[in-house]
């Protein structure tokens, strides 16, 4: 950590100015950064600048390192950034947070700020709070007063809104009533807050002003008339307040002079010889005041005025929207809303006919199915047919959007078979579909038969043809680029295309397969150099390296973890090269270089004085650097490129990932034995570094291949793994090294004792009871993965548990059983490796062997010289024991002088733990191999391994061989947890 650390720092100061980095030690030291979150490999921190009334996050990666500040400063980085790395390094507790450590120590960041009403007789009471992890603390004072220390508060992060939430309050004391003359300008302020509660429930704030209605209602004989409340209004304060619903707002003012106020909030009575005045005269005056609520039948009509249907239609892209209203007035001066009239305006007032209305609601039903205040909305083929349903009805239409929907007739389909594949569709006319080819394949994917067409009628798809050849015709699309030119690697695609179709495979195509199969047909030709004598399969590796290369493509060695990728690769570099490795492999990249190829001039392009050698034939670097160095590493024209363990490369967002593609290089190697471990993006995105744009682009990719395979489509694994064919290289171990010793697998199942059972049984019980409630509601799993790190860690050592007291000293079942397994492992003259993710656990565990008196060593990521800690495990009179972090261990290492493995905690991703186990079963290793689970019997860790065995369907749907996928759904975090 410290190494990353310090790049981190360096990489900061490099890209501040000499002011800002003076700023940020100033901010540092003064205090100004707290503790916010943590993500994989990063921590997020609020630096407090400008007083405290702002404070920006800084998130940092030391991993990679990179960074980011929402704050609005230009240039690479700024004072916060460097303040926050400064902190990075002077705080232990926030280091350990980077690197997954359990940590307690960390004060939360105080949070933001909220605004708390209550109902008091004279109005609103109004209360600011600032949120932390203390719960809810009030504030008093000024903000910029308890920021510059004048005034006693809590700590905040404020917000311009804040400030002038506090101006319109005018510094309202705590839970102080809201001055009537304060409220309109204070709910302007808080109109644009999402943190309002009102008496503990949230609530939105509204500036609307809502007035009171006229209701028209029935009395005796006669009518009554006065003014009431919005019936929308479900509660009334002081001061002019409303709620309605979850909405607070103000109360308006009706337009009326005095005489009409005070008698229609007395209420007036219409006699039924006055009915006609007050409708003719009377009414259509209030209408133009404010809104009228009709709750009558009997209201007489100025004029005859029957009621009508009116059904409105319109155009959605490709669907149709339609309505229906029952109306009087032609124009409309009323509409019939759930059996109330609501007026429309002034003038005559309709007298409702009720019987009329109930003939033409029950024609509506029976000719169209449907019913007035609703919108239907008819897709495709229900939309042609409604349309075709319509023209033949007798009633009246608003709108000509269904005029549009017609049939004008099917699509035919030609092919341009060229570099430039295009898909041209249109109908027997010469109208082509919106949106061309695509919306086409968008609409047959999605089980359409039809599609909208340019001249706005509609098309049916030539769903046959479509079966046939749909799928390939989106694949060769999609792996198009700007110009509509395709990849060299879908031109084998298009060969066979062309062919299954009948048409002629194009020249291009034709010249770029025979090169390939003439290359693949001739064993390549070992360089002079090579100190190394291949095994068969090696040898048709570098064959197959050599000629995708020679052909421009890129390649994936992704054999069974101990097969000699390196060799492999090494042997088949041509050029000046650039290899990619995580900086953990760097040391043994350079000795494989010497050791298998000493005839090439090879140059690490590491450290702070570091600098390009152009007579190197190979160049080492590291992710992190070609960050950090991308434009020098860019400017070179790179006759190869390797990426080493290239899931490092799996996320396609990250600055990694987006650095290697723009890299130049003639021939591209990725190397990594699990190319898949969490998600087929991952394989997208290295893809995408070796042939750019042969998957498309990510979100086809996630549309058409991603999730149909992830709910089990085999037809879309399937073509997926054809392919992937021509550019995946993975054999497994038992099909090309049968002399490898056998490799044995077993659980070993402890009983916890009583203080251990105790720890766990209560860590599980708290966690069904508040995380397991939250996630059946449908929260977030990612909010359950602490409860299950909990109950992991109390699997193996009480102390790992945060809060464990007394319990730090007491003894560990599964150390118990590890140390009887070393021990009998040692007397008979064996070699183990130890791994966890934990490296507190190896903390715990060093003591033990020292008092058993075995021999160990250990190599996690602080681990300065990993060379020598490997060479000495490695000679035959070394230490019998190694200690292992998951992460440090698992990748890079060959510790073939071990023939026992012992995995202390299980993790749901099994790649992680199968890259483990390949440290001693790979190339070299003559002893049988035994890999041993150690599990705490009755535990999440039971479950664990049963998930292991799902968790490897998706990787093998794609690659057609063992993989595992890590992420974590719902119901598995459910499952996991005992619920």
């Amino acid at each position: 950590m410290t190494e990353s650390l310090d790049l981190l720092i360096d990489a900061v100061r490099d890209a501040c100015n000499s002011t800002q980095w003076a700023r940020g030690v100033q901010l540092q030291r003064g205090g100004a950064v707290t503790f916010e979150a943590r993500g994989e490999g990063t921590i997020t921190l609020r630096v407090a600048a400008r007083r405290g009334l702002v404070a920006p996050a800084v998130t940092l990666a030391p991993g990679d390192p990179s960074w980011s500040c929402e704050c609005d400063a230009r240039g690479e980085a700024c004072e916060h950034v460097a303040a926050a790395a400064l902190a990075l390094r002077e705080d232990s507790a926030l280091t350990q947070a980077t690197e997954g450590e359990s940590v307690t120590t960390i004060a939360p960041t105080e949070g933001r700020i909220a605004y708390r009403l209550g109902v008091a007789p004279a109005g609103l009471t109004f209360t600011r709070v600032a949120l932390s992890a203390a719960g809810e603390l009030p504030i008093a004072a000024p903000l910029e007063a308890i920021a510059t220390g004048r005034a006693d508060g809590p700590r905040f992060v404020a917000a311009p809104l804040d400030l002038e939430i506090e101006r319109a309050g005018g510094l309202l004391p705590a839970g102080a009533v809201v001055p009537r003359e304060r409220v309109e300008r204070l709910f302007r302020a808080l109109s644009s807050s999402r943190e309002v509660t009102l008496e503990g429930e949230p609530v939105r704030v509204s500036i609307e002003r809502i007035p009171p209605v006229a209701l028209v209602r029935d009395r005796g004989a006669g009518f009554w008339v006065e003014l009431t409340e919005d019936p929308r209004v479900t509660r009334s304060f002081a001061a002019g307040v409303l709620l309605l619903g979850e909405r607070l707002a103000l109360r308006g003012e009706a337009p009326l002079n005095a005489r009409e106020r005070d008698e229609l909030t007395a209420g007036r009575y219409w006699p039924p010889e006055r009915a006609g005045e007050m409708v003719a005269e009377w009414l259509p005056i209030l209408a133009a005041k404010l809104p009228l609520w009709i709750d009558t039948i009997r209201l007489p009509q100025s004029a005859t005025l029957p009621p009508r249907l009116l059904v409105r239609t319109a155009r959605d892209n490709d669907a149709l929207l339609v309505s229906a209203e029952l109306v009087y007035g032609d124009p409309v001066r009323a509409r019939i809303e759930d059996g109330r009239m609501v007026l429309l305006g002034g003038g005559a007032v309709p007298q409702r006919d009720p019987a009329a209305e109930a003939r033409l609601l029950k024609e509506l039903e029976a000719s169209l199915r449907l019913s007035p205040g609703g919108s239907l909305r008819f897709d495709g083929e229900a939309a042609i047919g409604f349309a075709a349903q319509l023209s033949r009805w007798s009633g009246e239409v608003d709108g000509d959007a269904h005029h549009e929907f017609r049939d004008d007739g099917a699509l035919m389909v030609a092919l341009q078979f060229d570099a430039q594949f295009e898909a041209t569709f249109r109908t027997s006319a010469g109208a082509r579909p919106r949106g061309g080819a695509a919306a086409v394949l968008r609409a047959w994917q999605s089980g359409q038969r039809w599609v909208g067409l340019e001249s706005g009628g509609f098309a049916s798809l030539p769903n046959d043809w479509l079966t046939r050849h749909g799928v390939a015709v989106a694949d060769l699309m999609a792996a198009r680029d700007a110009s509509g030119t395709l990849t060299a690697a879908a031109l084998p695609e298009l060969a066979r295309f062309a062919e299954q179709t009948g048409a002629p495979v194009p020249n291009v195509c034709r010249l770029h397969v025979d090169r390939l199969k003439a290359a693949l047909e001739q064993p390549a030709e070992l360089p002079s150099d090579l100190c190394a004598t291949l095994r068969h399969y090696q040898h048709e590796g570098v064959t197959w390296l050599r000629a995708l290369g020679d052909c421009g493509l890129g390649a994936l060695p992704a054999d069974d973890m101990g097969l000699g990728k390196t060799v492999q690769t090494l042997a088949a570099l041509q050029g000046r090269t650039l290899v990619v490795a995580p900086a953990s492999v760097v040391f043994n990249w350079s000795e494989e270089c010497g050791k298998f190829r000493p005839g090439l001039c090879v140059a690490t392009y590491h450290g702070a004085n570091r600098r390009l050698d152009p007579a190197a034939d190979v160049t080492i670097t590291t992710y992190a650097l070609l960050r950090l160095d991308l434009p020098a590493l860019a400017a070179v024209a790179w006759d190869t490129v390797v990426l080493d363990e290239a899931n490092a490369i799996k996320n396609p967002e990250s600055q990694a990932a987006r650095a290697t593609l723009q890299l130049r290089a003639g021939r591209r190697i990725a190397l990594s034995g699990t190319p898949v471990e969490n998600r087929l993006t991952e394989l997208w995105s290295v893809m995408q570094f070796l042939n750019p744009g042969w998957l498309g682009s990510l979100d086809d990719f996630s549309d058409r291949i991603e999730r149909p395979i992830a709910t089990g489509d085999s037809v879309v694994a399937m073509r997926l793994r054809q392919r992937l064919q021509p550019f995946v290289l993975r054999r497994l171990k038992r099909e090309v090294a049968p002399e490898l010793p056998p490799r044995t697998e077993l659980v070993r199942r402890c009983e916890l004792a009583d203080g251990e059972r105790a720890t766990y049984d209560a860590l599980q019980l708290a966690a069904r009871t508040d995380v397991v409630e939250q996630l059946q509601s449908g929260g977030n799993p990612l909010h359950a993965l602490e409860a299950l790190l909990r109950l992991r860690q109390a699997c193996c050592h009480a102390a790992l548990v945060p809060g464990s007291g007394v319990l730090a000293a007491a003894g560990s079942s599964k150390l118990s059983l590890l140390l009887e397994l070393l021990d009998t492992a040692a007397a008979d003259g064996h070699k183990s490796l130890v791994f966890t993710q934990w490296t507190s656990l190896l903390d715990l565990a060093e003591p033990w062997l020292q008092r058993a008196g075995l021999p160990y060593t250990r190599l996690d990521g602080s681990t300065q010289n990993r060379g020598a800690v490997v060479a000495e495990f490695q000679r035959e009179d070394g230490p019998p024991v190694m200690l292992l972090s998951l992460k440090a261990g698992g990748v890079g290492l060959n510790l073939t002088a071990a023939d026992h493995v012992f995995l202390l905690d299980p993790w749901w991703n099994p790649a992680a733990e199968d890259q483990a186990a390949d440290r001693a079963h790979r190339i070299g290793q003559e002893k049988p191999v035994f890999i041993t689970r150690l599990i705490a019997a009755g535990t999440v860790e039971e479950r664990v391994l049963a998930l292991q065995e799902s968790k490897r369907a998706v990787a093998a749907a794609a690659l057609g061989t063992g993989g595992a996928l890590a992420a974590l759904s719902r119901d598995e975090v459910l499952s996991l947890l005992g619920a």
